[in-house]
């Protein structure tokens, strides 16, 4: 198997077509990783999700990343990681760019559903803060594994 690096360009092609990720955020030294839905475009991320100790980290230290990979096989996958800094959208000074973060994620197929779930198995509907936010990506860098032609 031969692993190279992706371009820049690849890895925001990657991006562009991811669904689903692994968010890492920390807090004094402590990381922490989550998988969600997403939804890349013109170098922000976009996320749905509820409050919880994520959103909590987050706000404390904006610095994060997130990991998308595309797999076919053992031998054969593309992983690509995005980092950069959180951005809450909170209403109403964020309307339009909240609306921009539904539009893109409502393309993906039960988009709220992760974020939705474990909450209202323990709070009522009222109590579930839902929280729009996007990443703005200041670097990315990714690897492509493959079977080399000899093996």
């Amino acid at each position: 198997m031969q692993v190279n690096e992706l371009t820049q360009k690849e890895c925001r092609e990657i991006l562009s077509r991811a669904t689903v990720g692994r968010l890492a955020c920390s807090h004094q030294d402590q990381p922490y990783v989550i998988p969600t839905y997403l939804a890349y475009d013109d170098g922000w991320i976009y996320v749905f999700a509820t409050f919880g100790r994520k959103i909590e980290w987050m706000r404390e230290n904006p610095k994060v990343c997130v990991e998308i990979e595309e797999v076919a096989a053992q031998s054969q996958w593309v992983s690509v990681i995005a980092n950069g800094r959180y951005e809450e959208l909170p209403e109403p000074q964020f309307a339009q760019e909240r609306a921009h973060a539904r539009n893109l994620l409502e393309k993906r197929h039960h988009w709220w559903i992760n974020a939705l779930a474990e909450r209202r198995m323990n709070l009522p509907d009222q109590a579930v803060e839902p929280v729009f936010f996007r990443i703005h990506v200041d670097s990315v860098t990714g690897l492509r594994g493959e079977t080399s032609g000899g093996a």
